[in-house]
């Protein structure tokens, strides 16, 4: 599958914001916003980095089983609970809209389905 070819600059990417996303935290919001939603920011900046990693190290791997339409589904689940997740604290910091943290919840079933998604993908096949 060509597409596969796409997460890892996808990744990368996302690897970027999730580092200047940190330093906005770090420096412009440190002042103007509360230690509580400094500490929302930084837990989507984690989460970004962790999971844009892990796309990363799975899309680069090469596995066999990267080929599976399945595996590919996954990873881009990955990509997009990243948007979910860590979109929707950003913007509840940044917007004050508390209301936002009830999409948060979304994008954390999509991390959980996409690992569990993998794990079965990249299992080792029986002989």
């Amino acid at each position: 599958m060509n597409a596969i070819k796409l997460l890892p600059p996808l990744a990368c990417l996302s690897l970027a914001v999730s580092i200047a996303c940190g330093a906005f935290g770090a420096h412009a919001l440190r002042n103007s916003v509360s230690p509580l939603d400094i500490a929302i920011w930084e837990k989507a900046v984690l989460y970004q980095m962790i999971h844009s990693l892990a796309v990363l190290a799975i899309a680069l791997s090469r596995h066999p089983a990267l080929e599976q339409r399945r595996c590919f589904v996954a990873l881009n689940l990955m990509l997009l609970s990243i948007l979910v997740f860590s979109g929707s604290l950003y913007l509840l910091v940044l917007l004050q809209q508390r209301w936002l943290g009830a999409i948060t919840p979304i994008g954390g079933s999509g991390f959980i389905v996409a690992w569990l998604s993998l794990a079965l993908c990249l299992r080792p096949k029986r002989d």
